[in-house]
């Protein structure tokens, strides 16, 4: 029996596991953590359309096959790479607070901290749902199909049921006290819960795709949709109201840019920290040439964990939504700064006296008070797909509920889960990200794209909250400094730290840079566990080859094409 990062599997399984996650082409790709929504998002391209309209496909049928993941009741970002123009946009579709939001909504009577797991599966935890606001803003600017098309084939799914796979039985069984009423009799007909194998029938969503299909997407904003949205929050103790949904605004950004080692590098923007801190770990990191560690040594170990940490040490300190406050970016990503940063890394042990630096000492603006936080915050899971269209098009997407199955309230007779965003802010207010109305809470997502001598090379993202950055950013180290193929650089076990001493770690990790690491002063968590699910593509462009690759801890999927096997 071989371990893969999702389980065990047998020589044969393993072979067919490999053979799904991988894949070649020539005009086209796709990757999902999901065989039926790749299957979906590459039946779109075999029919001429491009990489913003398998996109949309693929976030419909996510809904239906990971739910517990991603859905129309939850927000994402969607990062999209117009070849024509050679030009890269976000359209931010992350949740914004309703108007009944206000900085103290997560203390008790007491001015105490509401536990999480309480806080995040009340109705005053779900932001206005915005993925489909930004698939419906980017389809009008680059989409070649209505997008009742796009719906249609995850209202196909729905009906005629789709099959229980190991992610979903997982998630039901460890996550099942999130579950709201309506949600626990769904997903446990009859007080059971559902098992691998079993078949999952979605009428109400289908009905929900069909209102979407026929009447368009404003009206989950303002029409039938968003009546059924506010009454369900209502009667669960929320204050989102039909005006909240209707005035809900989409932006539409440039991308954060940073470089390494020749590439220049494109990812999210705020409210996301995601590409701040990706790009500021690979600037902190390129002072060190990891080239010239082994990939599982001690030494690659010990420098990525304390860019972590000083990385995540600004993050927490420093990011917020731009609407409301002025962010340090330049400062952060500065070349000063980041020589001031890694002066921290001693290379002897771990640096007991980590914190947050300033960066306002290398930018114009207003610093912030920073208020610390409880850490009592639980594994968030979220979704990411990819898709290379036959004109060189890139769509790729991190979409969540927020933690599994978001909130945990479905809508009554409509069959989607709503979200638990809001509880991305910060719970002691006073802070950058303290809540406040039609405000966006601190995200990690992390689309990101690659490029080389004004071409892309690589596109990828993960899902996984906080650790959305540390597997992307693994990736790319895998792939440039240790000259990984993409599968290679995908598997290869990751280590995860935020601003302490903890580690997570995943099966594999070299039990001698662990033994090393622990000499130093480094903690690791008892049990390994699963870190992030990277879906990514790589682009040749001199082969003119196209090469996808899906993460083995869920079960994905990837599917190139051929010119030939697309309709003219």
């Amino acid at each position: 029996m071989g371990y893969r990062r999702g389980k065990s599997l047998s020589k044969d399984m393993e072979k067919q596991s490999h053979e799904r996650e991988t894949a070649v082409g020539t005009a086209g790709m796709v990757v999902s953590p999901h065989s039926a929504a790749t299957d979906i998002g590459e039946k779109i391209l075999r029919e001429g359309g491009n990489a913003v309209d398998a996109a949309a496909a693929i976030q419909f049928a996510l809904n239906v096959v990971e739910p517990m993941m991603t859905g129309i009741g939850g927000s994402g970002f969607l990062m999209v790479y117009d070849n024509k123009k050679k030009d890269v946009k976000i359209y931010d579709g992350h949740t914004r607070a309703p108007k009944g939001v206000h900085p103290e909504m997560f203390l008790d009577d007491n001015v105490e901290v509401i536990d999480f797991r309480k806080r995040s599966t009340h109705g005053t935890a779900v932001g206005i749902p915005g993925i489909l606001k930004a698939f419906d803003t980017a389809l009008k600017e680059h989409g070649s199909r209505p997008i009742a098309d796009l719906i249609q084939p995850a209202i196909e799914a729905a009906k005629s049921g789709v099959e229980v796979n190991w992610v979903m039985e997982e998630a039901l069984q460890k996550f099942h006290y999130r579950l709201g009423e309506e949600a626990k009799a769904f997903y446990f007909p009859e007080g059971k819960s559902l098992k691998e194998g079993d078949r999952l029938v979605k009428d109400h969503l289908a009905k929900t795709f069909r209102i979407l299909q026929k009447e368009g997407i404003a009206s989950f904003y303002e029409g039938e949709i968003a009546e059924a949205i506010v009454e369900t929050l209502t009667q669960e103790g929320g204050f989102m109201t039909l005006e909240d949904l209707k005035n809900y605004r989409l932006t539409i950004d440039e991308p954060i840019w940073g470089e390494y080692k020749g590439y220049k590098i494109a990812s999210s923007a705020p409210p996301s920290a995601g590409g701040v801190t990706v790009i500021q770990i690979l600037k902190m990191l390129e002072k060190f040439d990891l080239s010239q560690y082994d990939a599982k040594s001690w030494e690659k170990s010990y420098l990525i964990t304390e860019a972590m940490r000083l990385a995540f040490a600004d993050k927490v300190a420093y990011s917020g939504d731009p609407e409301f406050s002025d962010l340090p970016i330049v400062g952060l990503l500065h070349d000063d700064y980041i020589a001031e940063r890694v002066k921290a890394i001693n290379f002897e042990r771990r640096n007991d006296a980590i914190d947050f630096g300033n960066p306002w000492n290398y930018q114009e603006g207003e610093p912030n008070q920073i208020i610390r936080q409880p850490d009592d915050l639980e594994k968030s899971e979220t979704t990411h797909f990819t898709v290379v269209d036959q004109w060189g098009n890139i769509a790729a997407c991190t979409s969540t509920v927020e933690h599994p199955f978001g909130s945990g309230i479905m809508v009554k007779g409509y069959g989607f889960l709503l979200n638990n965003e809001l509880t991305d802010f910060d719970a002691n207010p006073g802070g950058i990200n303290e809540p406040n109305p039609d405000k966006r809470p601190v995200s990690c997502k992390s689309p990101t794209i690659l490029f080389k001598n004004g071409q892309p090379v690589l596109t990828l993202g993960s899902p996984g909250g906080p650790t959305i950055i540390g597997s992307v950013f693994q990736t790319i180290v895998n792939i440039i400094d240790h000259k990984m193929n993409l599968k290679e650089a995908i598997e290869e076990p990751r280590i995860f730290a935020t601003t302490g001493p903890l580690i997570e770690w995943e099966p594999g990790i070299s039990m001698e840079s662990k033994g090393e690491m622990e000499s130093r002063g480094f903690e690791f968590g008892d049990a390994p566990s699963r870190i992030g699910n990277v879906q990514a593509i790589q682009i040749d462009n001199e082969k003119g080859r196209l090469y996808g690759a899906a993460d083995s801890s869920r079960e994905g999927k990837a599917a190139g094409i051929t010119a030939d096997q697309i309709k003219s």
